[in-house]
């Protein structure tokens, strides 16, 4: 329980000013250098609460989706970056939370709860790790569980350039073309006859996630073709 009260607060006022000077330098830095255009973007100033769900290529694609929004959003990081108290500090103050890769990290799933519960935005890579190449990997049932167990719409945004910016591996961004495309708002599963909703429902929803994901992510790559 310390851990999700010291996560949640991520790090007080003095970790928020951090974030608007690091979204600050996001924008006026990374968005020139990457020719970064966004389709969609009102679908990101809707209500509470919201999992962002984008696809994932890159180690830039939580960098250049935080700094989009007027608001900070919340993300899962793999656990092994908090072991340096430096940057497990700057981490938890951009709104990262850790997660167990591999494992049914519970805690993770209760602070992700509870963030969407107080009406925060939080964001989920449905694809887990990240993937390569243009087609969206088979999506677990999480996303669509964390939604059906809040309320919470889902946000998918599909990315295209950033794998190409900086690779896995890379140790620094290069000059690429990137599109990032937000689609509508998704209503998050429910039973229709009420009550607690079914497996095969939460697998209907994540099959429609994964179809979407796709769509956006092929509307991302086409745009960034022809610029």
């Amino acid at each position: 329980m310390q851990r999700i009260r010291g996560i949640v607060s991520a790090t007080g006022t003095f970790g928020w000013w951090f974030y608007l000077f690091i979204r600050v330098s996001i924008r006026s830095a990374l968005f020139p250098f990457f020719s970064v255009k966004i389709v969609g973007r009102e679908h990101l100033d809707g209500s509470t609460p919201m999992i962002v769900a984008p696809t994932h290529r890159s180690n830039l694609d939580a960098p250049l989706l935080g700094a989009i929004p007027n608001w900070r959003p919340r993300s899962l990081a793999k656990e092994s970056l908090f072991g340096n108290p430096v940057l497990g500090w700057i981490i938890t103050a951009l709104g990262s939370f850790p997660i167990t890769r591999g494992a049914a990290d519970r805690e993770a799933m209760r602070t992700a709860e509870k963030l969407l519960d107080d009406g925060e935005r939080v964001l989920v890579f449905p694809e887990g790790t990240r993937q390569s190449g243009p087609a969206i990997a088979e999506l677990k049932d999480g996303t669509a569980y964390l939604a059906a167990r809040t309320g919470a719409t889902v946000v998918p945004i599909g990315l295209s350039g950033t794998e190409a910016a900086m690779p896995p591996g890379a140790k620094r961004p290069r000059r690429s073309v990137v599109t990032i495309v937000v689609g509508e708002p998704m209503a998050p599963p429910s039973n229709p006859d009420g009550g607690r909703v079914k497996r095969e429902q939460l697998r209907t929803f994540t099959a429609e996630l994964q179809q979407t994901l796709q769509a956006l992510m092929d509307a991302a790559v086409e745009d960034a073709s022809s610029r």
